[in-house]
C-alpha cells in the first residue's frame, strides 16, 4: 500500500475525487458554506490522517496539480478579452478600485501584524493574501516570508471571499456587475472569480481583470510596505 500511496496518481485521484464530492454536496444542499474547495481540503486531510499517509507521498500527485495553477489563472484572460469594450469604457474606475482594494488589503494586514507584534517573516507571509497563489508565493519568497503560510492564507481568503461575496453584494445592494466583479477579484482572487462567474459573465470578466491588476499593484506596494 505504501507504494500505491507514494504514486503521483494517488494524490491526483484523491484530490479530484474530494473536489467532485464537494461540488456534489454544494449542488445538493445549495448552502453557501458548502464550498467545494473547503470540503475537498477537509476530505483530503481526513484521508491522510486516518490512513497515516505522509504528506510527501500525497504531494507527489499534488505537485502535478499545482503545476497547472499558473496556466489556469492565465486562462482567465479569455473572459477579459470578451469584455474589452467594457474595459475601455471603465478604465479609470477599474484602476482606482483595484488600487484601493490592494492598499486596503495589504494595509490592514500590515497594521494587524504590527498590533499583534508578529515578526517580519510572518508579516511577509500574510501581506499578499488577496492575490492569486503564484504571485503571492513570489512576493512572500522575495521578502523572506514562509510560503506554506502564504498558501494557507491565500486559500482561506479565497474561500471566505467566495462564501461572503454574494451575501455582501445583496447586503450593500451592489447592482453594477462591474463593481461586483472588481470587488470580488480584488479581495479573493481566483477562488472568488469562480463564484463571480456564477453570478454573471461580466462579473467574471471584471473579477479576472482585478486579479491581474491587483497582482501588479501588490508587487509594487510590497516594495514600500515590506
Amino acid at each position: 500500500m505504501s507504494e500505491l500511496f507514494a504514486s503521483p496518481f494517488f494524490g491526483i485521484a484523491l484530490s479530484v475525487a474530494a473536489f467532485w464530492v464537494g461540488v456534489r454536496i454544494q449542488k445538493r444542499t445549495g448552502l453557501v458554506l458548502c464550498n467545494p474547495l473547503l470540503i475537498a481540503i477537509v476530505l483530503v486531510s481526513a484521508v491522510l490522517l486516518l490512513l497515516r499517509i505522509p504528506y510527501e507521498d500525497y504531494n507527489a500527485g499534488g505537485a502535478v496539480i499545482n503545476m497547472f495553477l499558473a496556466p489556469a489563472t492565465a486562462c482567465l484572460a479569455v473572459s477579459i478579452y470578451t469584455k474589452l469594450p467594457l474595459l475601455r469604457e471603465n478604465w479609470l474606475p477599474i484602476l482606482v478600485g483595484c488600487a484601493v482594494g490592494s492598499l486596503t488589503s495589504m494595509g490592514s494586514v500590515w497594521g494587524l501584524c504590527r498590533l499583534f507584534r508578529l515578526d517580519e517573516a510572518m508579516t511577509a507571509s500574510l501581506m499578499p493574501k488577496s492575490v492569486t497563489t503564484p504571485i503571492a508565493i513570489g512576493i512572500a519568497g522575495s521578502h523572506g516570508g514562509i510560503q506554506a503560510v502564504t498558501v494557507v492564507a491565500v486559500i482561506l481568503t479565497g474561500i471566505l471571499g467566495s462564501i461572503l461575496a454574494p451575501v455582501l453584494i445583496k447586503l450593500f445592494r451592489v447592482e453594477d456587475p462591474v463593481e461586483a466583479g472588481l470587488a470580488i477579484g480584488a479581495c479573493s482572487h481566483a477562488v472568488g472569480t469562480s463564484k463571480a462567474l456564477e453570478l454573471g459573465e461580466t462579473e467574471g470578466a471584471m473579477s479576472g481583470l482585478a486579479i491581474g491588476v491587483c497582482g501588479i499593484l501588490t508587487v509594487l506596494l510590497s516594495l514600500a510596505l515590506m
